[in-house]
């Protein structure tokens, strides 16, 4: 089965605007799932955020983005940090298709009191080499359709508070998408009339 393409993907967001949490959280994020379209469909860039201390996320496969400033709005935040983390410049390189459901952000199995939004993006210009800041370990483009296919499913185990879990997650080509960004997935597939393969979760 085909993957849907760039117009398909616009066309989806405009029809569905996206939902918010019902209750506002103490602090909010924004990230940006940034498409460019190739001949066999759209592919998406994600990062790995780097090795680090004291980040509830570190080492994790991610979109860029991250927290919202005082007075920015959410999705000025999805565009500063998609030029400070991977130096990519949105407002000059890309066309903003919609947002997708905002979600509570869960950090080791417990919510954190955050909010994050996706905004997505379509690249209409070759923004060059990426420059990654020392939050990004690595950048990869992932095909739409590999993202749907279900041989990429990939049953991740994760131990929480002693219990032992088995997550939905994908395996595409080593890269491991799992937590808060198979959740981003699972909506932006849920909006293009798809379904996202993963393993049932159990426990969180």
């Amino acid at each position: 089965m085909a993957a849907p393409s760039l117009d398909d993907v616009r066309l989806a967001l405009a029809r569905r605007p996206a939902l918010h949490l019902p209750e506002p959280q103490p602090r909010r994020a924004a990230v940006s799932v940034v498409l460019r379209d190739r001949p066999r469909g759209p592919e998406i860039l994600f990062i790995r955020r780097a090795e680090r201390a004291g980040d509830l996320w570190s080492g994790h496969v991610a979109f860029p983005g991250g927290r919202v400033e005082p007075g920015e709005g959410l999705e000025e935040a999805a565009v500063r940090e998609t030029r400070e983390e991977v130096g990519l410049d949105l407002r000059a390189a890309a066309a903003r298709l919609g947002a997708l459901d905002e979600i509570q952000a869960i950090g080791r199995g417990r919510a954190v009191g955050l909010s994050i939004q996706p905004w997505v993006w379509a690249l209409h210009t070759d923004p060059g080499p990426f420059q990654l800041s020392e939050e990004v370990a690595e950048v990869r483009w992932v095909g739409l359709g590999d993202l749907l296919d279900p041989a990429r499913r990939a049953p991740f185990p994760y131990v929480h508070e002693g219990r032992e879990l088995v997550l939905p997650s994908l395996d595409v080509d080593g890269l491991v998408i799992w937590g808060l960004t198979y959740r981003m997935l699972e909506i932006f597939a849920a909006v293009l009339g798809e379904e996202l393969p993963g393993h049932p979760s159990r426990g969180l």
